[in-house]
């Protein structure tokens, strides 16, 4: 064992690590939830829920597909190449409100035995059903509660399944009532759909946030070059490797906005350890981890946190001590040196 702490704090919550578990339909199920633990997780977020009838019916439309480099399908699975991304439609938990309460709420009891947290997930639909389904969250002994008003697909759903939040006034509005309902942690989950993201976060957490989880997944929409059709039929959630930088951007940005007190959680685009600590370079005490452990499994988990012992024993740093300095160093490009034609040196041969 390494002699590097990986502890870390999101908010006013100590994670054992920063590797975190991310909502995703392998996490539907209770015994989803308990491999996520045993892998090792700190915290472990179930797949999310609302009163929404249509969110859930969504679910059962829902189609998933991987494609590799080349935009080229391949076989789902732990085979499938590292560069390769999942796009898909998805949807909200099968279980009613109640049915999934009661299970999750038991989860996080079972969780204090591996020092981690299962959290509530509770997509905003209606935001008073919100403030009320959050109350029975917080009695029913959830410890951390996150709300997601940024996934990729509100526009897409029916009428009121989900939401996309993009401007900062309606963030604070809903971040106020449900911070008002509760006094348990409150993570806010918000969309990357925007170029306002650092002003999302900010009235987050100016509305009483803990923390603000950056950022949902996007839409694409990627033609099938055979069928000359859309691919699974429509416009698809899509993230991968290739978002990364996009997720670091925005944690770097959101810093310089709400300065480094404030608690950030990565998601998009981490698929190994050494991905961790690269948004927490950037800026995120935590990290969310989910299509990759619902491509390949919940070793995942235990790589990603085995890999982030590794180089915090070769660097002799304990991790939390890693949170923002790539983007405390992050200059302008007015502030960079000159390079007098340098651009000479990129020009194709022939």
């Amino acid at each position: 064992m390494s002699g590097q702490s990986l502890e870390t704090v999101v908010g006013r919550t100590r994670l054992k690590n920063p590797v975190i578990a991310g909502a995703a339909e392998h996490l539907i199920d209770a015994d989803g939830v308990r491999r996520a633990l045993r892998a090792g997780a700190a915290a472990v977020v179930a797949k999310s829920t609302n009163e929404s009838q249509a969110a859930r019916d969504q679910l059962q439309q829902a189609e998933y597909m991987v494609l590799d480099e080349n935009w080229r399908p391949v076989p789902w699975g732990r085979s499938a190449p590292k560069s390769a991304f999942v796009a898909c439609r998805s949807g909200l938990t099968p279980q009613s409100f109640e049915e999934w309460l009661e299970q999750t709420a038991g989860l996080d009891r079972e969780a204090r035995s591996y020092d981690a947290y299962v959290v509530g997930s509770l997509i905003l639909s209606d935001l008073d059903r919100a403030v009320t389904m959050a109350r029975q969250i917080e009695s029913a002994g959830l410890r951390i509660l996150e709300l997601n008003i940024g996934t990729p697909y509100a526009s897409q759903s029916a009428k009121g399944a989900v939401s996309t939040e993009l401007l900062p006034e309606r963030v604070g509005e809903i971040v106020r009532a449900v911070r008002a309902a509760v006094t348990i942690p409150l993570w806010v989950k918000i969309s990357g759909q925007s170029e306002r993201v650092p002003d999302l976060a900010q009235s987050a957490f100016d509305a009483g946030a803990d923390a603000v989880v950056m950022a949902g997944r996007l839409l694409g929409l990627i033609p099938d070059i055979d069928t000359f059709e859309p691919m699974l039929g429509t416009t698809l959630g899509v993230g991968g490797p290739w978002n990364l930088p996009l997720t670091c951007h925005w944690l770097a940005m959101s810093r310089r906005r709400s300065g480094p007190e404030k608690s950030l959680i990565a998601t998009n685009g981490a698929q190994t350890g050494l991905d961790v600590v690269r948004m927490m370079l950037a800026g995120a005490s935590a990290v969310e981890m989910s299509s990759q452990v619902m491509l390949r499994g919940f070793s995942v988990l235990s790589d990603a946190i085995a890999e982030i012992e590794s180089y915090a024993a070769a660097k002799e740093i304990d991790i939390a001590e890693l949170i923002g300095r790539a983007a405390d160093s992050r200059k302008s490009f007015a502030e960079m040196k000159v390079l007098p034609d340098n651009w000479r040196r990129y020009l194709p041969e022939g």
